[in-house]
């Protein structure tokens, strides 16, 4: 694969997206690491954040340390020396402890009905796969995850909720992932994890990056609540 005529357009004064593919593919994500990987070498304390989707990487900076213009003038410097991560660097692989429960998963009797399976196989269809992290967006921390099994991929809701529960583990199509907060949401709920997806107070805010592997490791409601989760069943909620 070869890399397109990346473009680099203004996101305010203090950030840049990069454009990087027009279209999204698997095959991106080995470009848009690497350049992850650079801009934090090259920007160092002038960068404040990063956010990588599918297709491009907004890069944040602090305007009191650096110009705009210097930072436009580095990001091409970097795009014209760019070559995708080999795959050399060992992801990071992180577990994300889960209770799967029609009570916080409403959504597990739709998939397995849709499926034509248990809820039992829809669990074990989701837990055993091993995810990588594509994008990060919609909501601080949400990492977007793929590729769900197609047996157990299922549509978004036709009517999105209001609230969802922080911690909910959902799938959409073939993406899977966990809401770092209480915020609406349209995606099909199967269970919620305890785990704090977004922190202010660590370092890159948000647990889970851009390539990372991801497993969803199933506990029993009392694992799930001694880790410090909200067992409060979703009829609570409405």
């Amino acid at each position: 694969m070869t890399l397109a005529l990346p473009r680099i357009e203004s996101a305010g004064l203090d950030g840049w997206m990069v454009r990087l593919f027009d279209s999204i593919d698997e095959a991106n994500m080995p470009w848009l690491t690497a350049l992850v990987r650079q801009c934090e070498a090259s920007l160092s304390d002038a960068l404040v954040d990063m956010v990588p989707s599918y297709t491009t990487l907004l890069v944040i900076f602090d305007p009191l340390v650096i110009a705009p213009g210097d930072v436009r003038q580095r990001l091409q410097q970097l795009l014209a020396n760019l070559e995708p991560d080999d795959g050399s660097a060992e992801a990071a692989v992180v577990e994300l402890p889960t209770w799967y429960d029609i009570r916080v998963g409403p959504e597990l009797e739709r998939i397995a009905e849709r499926a034509g399976m248990s809820i039992e196989q829809v669990i074990e269809g989701h837990s055993q796969a091993e995810y990588r992290v594509f994008a990060l967006g919609f909501a601080p921390g949400f990492a977007f995850m793929g590729r769900v099994a197609e047996a157990i991929a299922c549509p978004r809701l036709d009517t999105p909720r209001r609230r969802v529960p922080k911690g909910s583990v959902a799938i959409a199509e073939r993406q899977t992932s966990a809401y770092p907060q209480v915020s609406p949401g349209g995606w099909n709920l199967i269970g919620r994890t305890p785990a704090i997806l977004f922190d202010r107070h660590r370092d890159g805010f948000s647990l889970l990056k851009v390539g990372d592997r991801v497993r969803f490791v199933p506990v029993s409601q009392a694992e799930f609540e001694q880790l410090g989760g909200d067992s409060q069943p979703m009829e609570a909620r409405a």
